[in-house]
């Protein structure tokens, strides 16, 4: 009686010891807010060098002075880089929960067997 008290007990601390579904989340909050900041530095450093000039802010993209082409083409460039620095980061933020729990994150699913 007393063991399986006592293997209960070593059960429970195991499972506090391991990081949770909160742990990840915050993981996962901090990984997209520094993406979307390292974004938004790499899609302006790459507009510098191209052009030379300032990116359009987004009230300069609609004055009539800024051509369609340059308002779209900053688009494009800053969603690109968004969408390519947040995949990165978060296959780094992922990979790293991995190496230290051994597990994937909670809610995420592992590869589909090959039938």
């Amino acid at each position: 009686m007393a063991r399986s008290q006592a293997s209960k007990a070593k059960d429970k601390a195991k499972k506090k010891s391991k990081p949770g579904k909160a742990a990840w989340k915050l993981m996962d909050r901090v990984s997209t807010l520094l993406s979307a900041m390292a974004a938004a530095q790499a899609a302006s450093l790459v507009w510098r060098a191209a052009t030379g000039r300032k990116p359009p802010t987004v009230e300069e993209s609609h004055r009539p002075d800024i051509s369609t082409r340059e308002a779209v083409t900053w688009a494009v460039l800053a969603g690109a880089a968004a969408g390519l620095i947040k995949v990165v980061v978060h296959r780094q933020a992922v990979s790293y929960w991995v190496r230290s729990t051994g597990e994937l994150p909670p809610g995420m699913k592992g590869p589909k067997p090959k039938v």
